[in-house]
C-alpha cells in the first residue's frame, strides 16, 4: 500500500480491505500509510482507530457522523484476548448534558453511531508492543432486533436522566449494553449541564460506551462460539 487509499466505493470493498489487513502488525499497517508507530497509546488515545480509518480510506470522522461517511458504517476497533473475549469497554460517543439531548433513539448520536458497525478485533496482551499487536479477522454487524431493544431501552433511560437533569443517579451500572461513563483526562475538565432546577451548572463530561459484555456476544456470535 504506496499510497492513502481513497474511499471504499461499497462495503464489499471495505470488507474486502480489511480482510486483507488481517494479521498484520499495527507497525506494519502504520509504516504502510506513513505513519510512526508511538510505544504505546497513554499520551496517543485515539492513535489506532485513526490509523486504520486511513488504512481503509475512511472520509467520515464527524461529531455526529459515521466513519465511512457515504456507507454510513461506523469502524470500531476493539482490543481482544486470543478467546475473543474484549480487554475494556467500547467508545462509542460523547454525550449532550447541555439540553441538546435527542428526544428519540433513532435521532440520538448512538444509534446512528451503531447502525451499522465495521468491528476490527486487535489481538492484544498486557505486555505486548504496540506495533507487536495483530489485526483479526474484520466483521460488519447491525443490531438485530433484540440488540436494538435492548440499546434502545439503556439510552431511553439514561437520556431521561440526563433531561431531568439527575447525573448524580447515574452511574456505570445504568444499562445492560450500553452505559455512561466519565470521559475527561482529569477531574478539572468541565463542561456546561442542566440541573434537576433547570439551571445552568458544570460537571465532567460524559461519554456513552458499550459493555465488554455485549460486545463479547457480537464477537463469538461472529465466530459461531457460543458460551
Amino acid at each position: 500500500m504506496s499510497q492513502r487509499p481513497t474511499a471504499p466505493r461499497d462495503e464489499a470493498e471495505l470488507l474486502l480491505r480489511a480482510r486483507r489487513l488481517a494479521g498484520r502488525s499495527v507497525e506494519w499497517v502504520a509504516s504502510s500509510i506513513g505513519l510512526t508507530t508511538p510505544p504505546d497509546l497513554k499520551r496517543h488515545k485515539g492513535w489506532l482507530g485513526q490509523v486504520l480509518e486511513i488504512a481503509l480510506g475512511a472520509d467520515g470522522g464527524s461529531y455526529d457522523g459515521p466513519d465511512f461517511s457515504a456507507l454510513g458504517i461506523e469502524l470500531k476497533t476493539i482490543p481482544v484476548n486470543g478467546e475473543a473475549v474484549p480487554r475494556e469497554s467500547t467508545w462509542v460517543c460523547v454525550a449532550a448534558l447541555d439540553g441538546s439531548m435527542a428526544t428519540r433513539w433513532e435521532q440520538s448520536r448512538p444509534q446512528a453511531k451503531l447502525r451499522r458497525v465495521l468491528w476490527v478485533p486487535i489481538l492484544t496482551t498486557p505486555d505486548d508492543r504496540l506495533g507487536d499487536r495483530r489485526l483479526a479477522m474484520p466483521l460488519l454487524w447491525s443490531p438485530s432486533e433484540q440488540e436494538e431493544t435492548t440499546l434502545r431501552s439503556d439510552w431511553e433511560e439514561i437520556a431521561s436522566l440526563i433531561r431531568a437533569g439527575q447525573l448524580d443517579r447515574l452511574d456505570a451500572r445504568t444499562g445492560e449494553a450500553l452505559h455512561l461513563r466519565p470521559k475527561a483526562a482529569n477531574n478539572r475538565e468541565l463542561v456546561p449541564a442542566l440541573d434537576a432546577d433547570g439551571n445552568w451548572t458544570e460537571t465532567n463530561p460524559r461519554g456513552f460506551y458499550l459493555r465488554r459484555s455485549f460486545t463479547t456476544r457480537i464477537l463469538r456470535d461472529a465466530l459461531g462460539w457460543r458460551s
